[in-house]
Formats: C-alpha cells, structure tokens, sequence
C-alpha cells in the first residue's frame, strides 16, 4: 500500500519528468510509461535522487542539477585526436555525429565527432550532458515498497505481469 509514504531508499518510484538544457525539451517520460527505479540504488543521476527524498505522490517539483551532480564537468582527457588516415572513410565526417567505437579491449564505446581537419578527427568521448545544468520538472506518480528480489538486484523489476518479466512462460 502506497499511502502515507514519501520517496525514501529501498522503495520503487514512478515518476513522470521533463528534462530541459538549455531551455529546450531533450527528454521526458510524457509519450512513454513513468521512468520507474529503485530509490537510493543509483538508478538514476545523484543530483536528481537526492532531490527527491521526502516527495510524496501527486507532489511535483522544478529541480536544477549542476554538472557535478549529474554528468560530471567536461573532461579534456576524453578528447581523442585520431589521425585523418586512420579514420574510416565510411563514416561521414559532420561535427556532432555520435559513432561507435571499440576500445583496445574491444568493448564498445560511444563518441562524438568534435571537430575534424586534413589532418585528424577529434573525437569526444564525454557524456552528451557532461558540463551542462540539468532541469527536470517531476511528479511522482507512484510508489511501493521494493521487493525483496529488486532490493538484491538493485533496480526495479516493473509490474508482476509485465511481458518481459523473466519468470513468464
């Protein structure tokens, strides 16, 4: 039973959002379901999850997340220049277009492509949102206890009767 209870660790929230950067709309729960996660796990960004503790359903807020509590400040040591030569030719060279990548241990990673020359591509591997303020407009819509099965994995698993869930024949 969800009433009386406020967002604390160890429940499942379900909470409707709009995600705004540089005053314009980059993400938001609306054409979906809510975004559902288990509170004090690190499901989602930390500047976000300590905003929400003590909210309670039907509550919204407008919360500001600084670069530090979100993606983190852009890295320059996650700028790679890659000789003009040893980039794919198949790839289009166009300033922002993110590509995939493999690290040296062939684990794929995602990039963007910064700037180019005759010379070299610059790539950039920082998060999209790294060094950008993050406002979200929220609304728990929901929330329960977690079970114990989303407590041990660390997340949560979505309605019992859900089609994807791992336990239906």
């Amino acid at each position: 039973m969800s009433v009386g209870l406020t967002v604390q660790d160890g429940q499942v929230v379900s909470m409707d959002y709009t995600l705004r950067v540089d005053g314009e709309i980059v993400d938001a729960s609306e054409e979906n379901e809510p975004l559902e996660f288990l509170q004090g796990a690190g499901n989602i960004i930390p500047g976000l999850e300590d905003a929400l503790y003590g909210m309670s359903i039907g509550e919204s807020q407008r919360v500001a997340i600084a670069a530090e509590d979100d993606y983190g400040e852009l890295d320059p040591e996650a700028f790679v220049n890659v000789p003009r030569g040893d980039f794919p030719t198949d790839i289009p060279l166009e300033e922002g277009l993110e590509i995939e990548v493999t690290d040296q241990t062939g684990n794929p990673m995602f990039a963007r492509i910064d700037s180019f020359s005759d010379e070299a591509v610059r790539l950039d591997f920082n998060h999209p949102l790294a060094g950008k303020t993050l406002n979200f407009d929220v609304k728990i819509v929901a929330l329960r206890e977690a079970t114990e099965e989303e407590l041990e994995h660390g997340h949560a698993h979505g309605d019992e009767d859900d089609e994807d869930d791992e336990d239906e024949e």
